[in-house]
């Protein structure tokens, strides 16, 4: 277990999902253009799951590139890279997170009533190679919303709801929206913890 683990994202909750797990690692944004990742994707039909698979692969190289740059001549085998992200999907529409409260209002309008499937994508990368990739589906299904609930619940959580793609944060009051839910709350935060765990332990990453 020599291998310095770094997880390649920003945000608070995957942080807090390994920590909480007892995980040794630092973390780095990935510089990356997702919507330009994305954009190809789109023209084929590439799936949701697929996407987000791409763009956890493209997170992990990114990361994984820049610090074999600071690492320099210095060589050596470096650490493995946590690439991970979430698409939201329902039919075939793909959400991104709203740019505006009118547009989360929007999402939410769209959402009513309806079953949709957040995806979660993990990947693995070392040096300049992927070792794995994962993903995991959750499906939710929001129970029926009226413009004037929306309206107040949106007034109530403030620009917090632009921060995820389906407008609302099920670890807070986000989840007053729903009426069920098939899948685990990992997958649904964005780190399907337990098969990231599992691998990490096949590699000799962490203690098995």
């Amino acid at each position: 277990m020599t291998h310095q683990l770094v997880l390649a994202s920003a945000s608070p909750f995957r942080r807090m999902l390994l920590q909480n797990a007892g995980i040794a690692f630092t973390w780095q944004v990935a510089e990356i253009d997702e919507r330009a990742l994305e954009a190809p994707l789109a023209a084929e039909g590439a799936s949701p799951e697929r996407v987000a698979t791409v763009l956890a692969q493209a997170k992990a190289e990114a990361v994984a590139a820049a610090l074999r740059e600071a690492q320099g001549e210095a060589g050596g085998t470096g650490p493995v890279v946590i690439g991970s992200d979430q698409t939201m999907s329902l039919g075939d529409r793909v959400f991104h997170k709203p740019a505006s409260m009118e547009e989360a209002h929007e999402h939410l309008r769209a959402l009513s009533g309806r079953t949709h499937r957040l995806n979660s994508a993990i990947a693995l990368h070392q040096d300049s190679r992927t070792l794995w990739s994962h993903v995991s589906t959750a499906r939710l299904k929001m129970r029926s919303l009226g413009d004037a609930f929306i309206a107040r619940h949106l007034e109530r959580v403030g620009e917090k709801a632009l921060t995820s793609v389906g407008a609302y944060q099920l670890e807070g009051e986000g989840i007053q929206l729903f009426e069920a839910i098939e899948g685990d709350y990992f997958t649904i935060l964005g780190l399907p913890l337990l098969p990231l765990l599992s691998e990490l332990r096949r590699l000799s990453v962490i203690d098995a």
